[in-house]
């Protein structure tokens, strides 16, 4: 009998996938165009100025000195409540996880895994960038800041550039960049900005950054953002390789559950006896049981007559005299020999038995 193997959870997914609609035809992947390059050009020059004005301590560091002595919380203290609460927006941990889950519907309903890849590869992206930025430069918060009026750049910091407003501007940006239509793509785009500016401002009205330093922190965000059509090749191979991953997956699933043979097997009938012995040779002719010690003369032996078996000899020729039987035991007579006579007047010595 065969048995289908009991389904998975991850059988039961991938049956609820195959259920779904295709990939649609309208869903076109950005490419590096002229006014995408440029857009990554000017991004790149402003990055590079926000880092210089802040190394040579320029006009920007005098700046985010005076808003740090404005302390905008103690200015407006009754929004301090609510952006507590808004500056999540622009932790890494709950922003990835709520765009995540959205992008991992829209990859269940077009099947295909290009949302959730390129998530992955832009926050992977982030990390590499504006981390080796911020450990590369090292500088103090308004917080921890020793000299009134320096850039406090090299001190052993991890401000600069403002990681909430990068993780903001590309956590948000990237439901943009997703968008299936052009008018959504547009909501999305305004929508994405709006979120990270909040998230920047709220920052510098924490008192946890400069404002050069959120000023930065768009910069990084919009350049990976910017950047992101030059690893759609290396998306696409990412999901040809796991879906080739699945498939072979699943062929070694089915090749495992499925019976050694599905041929019947004859079961014997007990009317028609035990099965004839062949002997193997070169003609196979039906062979009856053979008797105990008779030599082996490739045919079958005939059957005893009824009624009597032929008697034993008494000793096989050439059996020694010393053998293990004695010589004062009487032979038994065979099966069928008849007795011998008793002599009238009883056995010899006279006495009867």
């Amino acid at each position: 009998m065969r048995t289908e193997p009991n389904p998975t959870r991850l059988d039961r997914v991938f049956a609820r996938l195959d259920r779904e609609p295709e990939r649609p035809a309208h869903v076109s992947v950005p490419g590096m165009s002229r006014h995408r390059v440029v857009l990554f050009s000017a991004t790149l020059g402003f990055y590079a100025a926000i880092v210089v004005a802040v190394l040579t301590t320029s006009w920007l560091v005098r700046l985010d000195w005076q808003v740090m002595f404005f302390r905008p919380y103690q200015q407006w203290p009754e929004l301090h409540a609510y952006l507590d609460y808004y500056v999540v927006l622009g932790q890494r941990g709950p922003t990835a996880v709520m765009v995540a889950a959205w992008l991992g519907w829209r990859s269940w309903r077009q099947r295909t895994l290009r949302p959730m890849l390129t998530l992955g590869m832009s926050l992977l992206l982030l990390n590499v960038t504006v981390g080796a930025a911020k450990l590369g430069m090292g500088r103090l918060g308004p917080h921890y800041a020793t000299v009134i009026g320096s850039n406090e750049m090299w001190l052993g910091g991890d401000i600069f550039p403002s990681g909430h407003t990068a993780n903001a501007v590309v956590t948000w940006g990237i439901l943009a960049y997703l968008a299936a239509t052009p008018r959504a793509r547009r909501y999305l785009s305004a929508l994405s900005a709006v979120v990270s500016l909040g998230v920047g401002l709220t920052t510098v009205y924490l008192g946890t950054h400069w404002l050069s330093d959120v000023l930065l922190g768009w910069a990084a965000g919009l350049l990976i953002l910017l950047a992101l059509p030059w690893f759609e090749p290396l998306v696409a191979r990412a999901e040809r390789w796991l879906f080739g991953l699945r498939d072979t997956w699943r062929r070694r699933r089915a090749a495992a559950g499925a019976p050694a043979s599905t041929a019947p097997v004859a079961t014997p009938d007990p009317a028609d006896g035990p099965p004839p012995v062949r002997i193997p040779g070169p003609a196979q002719e039906p062979a009856t049981p053979e008797t105990v010690g008779a030599p082996h003369t490739g045919r079958a032996q005939p059957r005893p007559a009824p009624g009597g078996h032929t008697p034993r000899p008494d000793r096989a020729p050439g059996t020694p005299v010393g053998g293990r039987r004695g010589t004062h035991h009487q032979e038994r007579p065979g099966h069928g020999t008849p007795p011998a006579a008793v002599p009238a007047g009883g056995p010899p010595g006279g006495t009867r038995p």
